[in-house]
C-alpha cells in the first residue's frame, strides 16, 4: 500500500483545504438564506448560528473526487473511480446519491421539511446508490464453512442501512463539533480498516471525508460560528454508511458488518435510547426532547467542550476496539464486542439515557393534554403516577405467574 501514501495524503489535504476555505462562504450563504439556528428552549446555542456547513463538506468531496479522477492519472496515480468490474459498481450513480442527500438536507435547512418528505429524500438517495451497485454482499458464516446469500434482500437491507446511518449521525448533531468530530474519527478508523482489507475506494472516500470534517471542525468547535446543518449531518452519515458498505460489496464477513456499528456506537446508542425513553413516555418517537447524550452530560455539569471531548474519547475507545476485533479470531472478537457493548450501555444507563424527559399531563386550565419537562412541577406528579401504574401492572403479572405455577403443581399432584 506504499504506492497509496502520497495519493491519499494529497486527497486529505485537498479535502481539508477546500472545506476550510469554503466554510466562510457557506456561512454567508446560510445567512443570506436565513438558514440560521436561533436560540430556543430545545437548543443549546444561546446566540443565532448559521447552519448549512454541509456546503463546504460537499464541495470538499467534489474537489477531491475530481482531483483524483482527472488529475491523478497525470501524476501517475492508479485510477479507482471507474466502474468496478468485480462488484459491478457504478460510481456515477453513487455520486448522484450523494447529490440527492445533500440537496435534501439543504432544502430542509432552508424551508424545514416535514419528516415524510425528508425521509423520502433519504430513501431516494439510498435507492440510487443501490442502483449503482452499492449493495451489501453475501455474508460469510464465521462459525461454519460457507456463505449466506442475501439475494434480493440485499437491496432493501442496504437502503435501510444507509437511511439508518444518515439519521443516527443527524440525531447526534447536538453540540458544537460533536457530529463533525465523531465523523472524522470514524472516517479515519474506516480508512485504516479499508486499507488493511485492500478496499481502496472505501479508503479514498474515508480519507476525503476525514479531511473535509477536519477542515470544517475549527469553525464548528465550541464556540461554533457555523453548524453542519442537515445538509452536513445527512451528508456525513451517508458518506460513513457508503464507505462501510464499500468494504462489503462482494463478500461480507460478520466482523466487517459489525465493525461499522461499533465505530458508530455512540450515535446508535443515542438513537436507541431516544426511542426507548419516548416509548416509555408514550410520546411520538419523532418527538424532540432534551434527553440525548449531550443534554445529559451538560446536566451533569460538563460544559460543551468537556462534553464533546468526553464523547470523542468514548468514540476513540470504540474505534480502537473495532480495529482490534479485525486482528483476532472469532471468539475473541465476540468477547471484545460484548465488552464494548456492556461498557457503553452501563455508561448510557449511568447518564439515565433511557429515562423519559417528557410526560403527558392534563392541564385543567387549558383543558388539554400537554407535554411537560422535568423543569415543570407537574413532571414529578406524572412520574410518580406512571411508576405506580407500572408497579400495579407488574404486581398483576406476578400474581398471574404465581397462579400459573400453582396450577401446574396442582395438575402434577
Amino acid at each position: 500500500m506504499d504506492i497509496w501514501v502520497t495519493p491519499f495524503a494529497t486527497l486529505l489535504v485537498v479535502a481539508l483545504a477546500t472545506s476550510a476555505l469554503l466554510t466562510p462562504v457557506a456561512r454567508r450563504v446560510a445567512v443570506r438564506l436565513d438558514a440560521v439556528d436561533y436560540p430556543s428552549a430545545r437548543r443549546i446555542n444561546t446566540r443565532p448560528v448559521p447552519r448549512m456547513g454541509g456546503i463546504a463538506l460537499f464541495c470538499a468531496l467534489v474537489a477531491a473526487a475530481a482531483f483524483m479522477r482527472y488529475l491523478g492519472p497525470s501524476l501517475g496515480w492508479p485510477v479507482i473511480l471507474v466502474r468496478h468490474i468485480d462488484a459491478n459498481l457504478d460510481y456515477r450513480l453513487v455520486a448522484v446519491g450523494f447529490l440527492i442527500i445533500f440537496l435534501t438536507g439543504a432544502v430542509d435547512d432552508v424551508v424545514q421539511l416535514k419528516p415524510v418528505p425528508k425521509l423520502c429524500g433519504q430513501v431516494a438517495a439510498a435507492c440510487v446508490a443501490c442502483a449503482g451497485g452499492l449493495v451489501i454482499g453475501d455474508v460469510v458464516n464465521p462459525f461454519a464453512h460457507g456463505e449466506v446469500s442475501l439475494g434480493w434482500l440485499a437491496y432493501p437491507l442496504t437502503v435501510a442501512y444507509l437511511v439508518a446511518y444518515v439519521n443516527i449521525i443527524n440525531l447526534i448533531d447536538g453540540l458544537d463539533g460533536l457530529a463533525t468530530g465523531i465523523g472524522c474519527i470514524a472516517s479515519v478508523t474506516i480508512a485504516v480498516l479499508a486499507l488493511m482489507g485492500g478496499h481502496l475506494d472505501a479508503a479514498a472516500l474515508a480519507v476525503v471525508t476525514a479531511g473535509a470534517a477536519l477542515g470544517f471542525l475549527p469553525y464548528n468547535f465550541s464556540p461554533a460560528s457555523i453548524f453542519l446543518g442537515d445538509c452536513g449531518s445527512l451528508l456525513l452519515g451517508f458518506s460513513l454508511g457508503t464507505m462501510s458498505i464499500l468494504n462489503v460489496t462482494r463478500l461480507a464477513g460478520l466482523t466487517t458488518i459489525i465493525v461499522p456499528l461499533v465505530v458508530a456506537g455512540i450515535p446508535i446508542i443515542d438513537t436507541l435510547s431516544a426511542i426507548v425513553r419516548r416509548r416509555r413516555a408514550h410520546v411520538s418517537v419523532g418527538q424532540a426532547d432534551r434527553g440525548h447524550i449531550h443534554h445529559r452530560l451538560i446536566a451533569e455539569g460538563f460544559d460543551q467542550r468537556q462534553a464533546v471531548l468526553l464523547i470523542y474519547a468514548w468514540t476513540l475507545l470504540l474505534c480502537a476496539g473495532a480495529v482490534v476485533m479485525t486482528q483476532v479470531d472469532t471468539w475473541p472478537r465476540v468477547i471484545i464486542f460484548a465488552a464494548l457493548l456492556v461498557l457503553s450501555f452501563l455508561f448510557a444507563n449511568h447518564l439515565h439515557l433511557f429515562e423519559p424527559v417528557l410526560r403527558h399531563h392534563w392541564d385543567p386550565e387549558a383543558r388539554e393534554d400537554v407535554l411537560v419537562t422535568p423543569d415543570d412541577p407537574a413532571f414529578g406528579v406524572e412520574k410518580r403516577r406512571d411508576e405506580r401504574r407500572a408497579e400495579a401492572i407488574r404486581a398483576v403479572r406476578r400474581r398471574k405467574v404465581r397462579e400459573w405455577l400453582r396450577g401446574g403443581r396442582d395438575a402434577r399432584d
